[in-house]
């Protein structure tokens, strides 16, 4: 029974979500209520917050402090690093980024938000949108970020109104209509009291029949998120065991970025344009007809070619695009300026290679979303649109088709510090 209970748990869905939203939102709250209303937490992990809350004088048992974890973030009662948490439901498992508010560390919800299928952004009833809201929003849209849920909290603060939650509503749907985003839902709830975020509140009969937070976490359908049509492998590793088991075994490693792989098919090897068929595909649990995203498996090829890491398995008929000059929007993450002319590393997929900044286009106002074309000055926390010069060619996809192969990471060399997340575009 364990083992089945074990086995149904593997297979079961993961539901990757981000949180996003201003300071004293109630994010932390939010997912403490999470964690315990759907009994994810000891006993002894309530009594410890439990007791903590006391100490701190506070009416209620703070639930923030089940995900600020780091010191100051207690002290302070912010949260600044992103912190994750797992639980799971009999119809999902999940995996939470609560991610901090502040404007300082918007580079930190840029991280947590990055593999995300669904945020949640959250909006203080008493404040409504504010700018906040909007950068969390377009950086949620910027991230290709499918599905948001915007959480009206701390209804219990004005009274359950029907009326301040349907004003915010609409001013959200007015900011959202210059998104890039197709499914938005809205839940007023009190993270604090429970309201809507598990169990239905009787607070608010206005909302009878709307879903809950849990429901919708539990029900948005998700399996269409990857893209399954462009055959995307990049190679990790070349498997060759030296052992008499396995003499002419060699295989080759990595996550499947996209499409589907199968048996018998012909795939094409980038950059060399060398062609050959799937011989057979393994897996951790042993070998498989098919792969698909986000499957890791190891691929073995009828024909001996050379292939190393950094190299993609293709379709003939579907390949990516291939350019050293590379269009893309970046979220600068450091305190030292992006600057034209200077040189990084770049990381695309399993891919490394030597870059530099020829041309910043514009920067992004994050309130207007409008292009400023006059200040090229770019620094943390800001975005703009930029284009790069690569000295290998990349090969990619939009990162609107493909966020794995259509995403990369820019790298300090002196610091060896991760100083811009860019999402590469390009017009057809």
């Amino acid at each position: 029974m364990n083992k089945e209970r074990i086995n149904k748990y593997i297979d079961m869905e993961l539901l990757r979500f981000t949180t996003a939203g201003s300071v004293d939102d109630g994010k932390s709250t939010l997912i403490g209520r999470l964690l315990y209303d759907t009994k994810s937490i000891f006993e002894d992990q309530y009594d410890a917050i439990k007791k903590a809350s006391e100490t701190r004088g506070e009416e209620y048992v703070n639930l923030a402090l089940l995900t600020d974890g780091l010191k100051a973030e207690r002290e302070q009662g912010i949260t600044i690093d992103v912190a994750y948490r797992y639980f799971a439901t009999p119809k999902r498992k999940f995996i939470i980024a609560d991610t901090p508010g502040h404007i300082q560390y918007t580079r930190n919800m840029v991280t947590g938000a990055s593999t995300a299928n669904l945020a949640l952004i959250l909006v203080d009833a008493r404040k409504g949108v504010i700018e906040q809201t909007h950068r969390h929003s377009f950086i949620a849209s910027l991230l290709k970020i499918p599905h948001l849920i915007v959480c009206v909290n701390k209804m219990d603060l004005v009274d359950y109104n029907e009326e301040v939650y349907d004003n915010i509503k609409a001013d959200f749907k007015k900011f959202a209509a210059k998104l890039d985003v197709q499914d938005i839902r809205f839940v007023p709830i009190s993270a604090l009291k429970g309201d809507n975020v598990v169990s239905m509140s009787k607070n608010m009969p206005w909302y009878q029949g709307g879903p809950t937070l849990l429901y919708l976490l539990e029900n948005i359908h998700i399996g269409s998120d990857h893209n399954l049509i462009d055959c995307r492998f990049p190679i990790q590793y070349v498997v060759r065991p030296y052992s008499d088991d396995f003499h002419d075994y060699r295989g080759y490693a990595g996550r499947v970025s996209g499409g589907v792989f199968k048996k018998g098919d012909t795939v094409m090897v980038l950059p060399s344009g060398f062609s050959s068929k799937i011989k057979s595909i393994d897996s951790f649990d042993g070998e498989v007809e098919q792969a698909f995203s986000p499957m890791s498996v190891v691929i073995r090829l009828e024909d001996d070619i050379d292939i190393s890491r950094g190299d993609m398995l293709v379709r003939e008929n579907n390949l990516p695009r291939i350019s050293q000059d590379i269009d893309l929007m970046i979220c600068w993450l450091n305190e030292n300026k992006l600057k034209i002319g200077h040189k990084y590393t770049l990381r695309h997929t399993t891919k490394e290679v030597k870059c530099i900044i020829k041309e910043i286009k514009y920067k992004v106002d994050i309130n207007t979303l409008h292009r400023i074309e006059s200040d090229k000055e770019i620094g943390l926390n800001d975005i703009a649109r930029i284009v790069i010069r690569t000295t290998q060619p990349l090969f990619y996809d939009a990162y609107k088709i493909n966020r794995t192969t259509g995403s990369l990471i820019l790298v300090d060399d002196s610091t060896n510090e991760t100083v811009g997340a860019g999402m590469i575009d390009y017009k057809n």
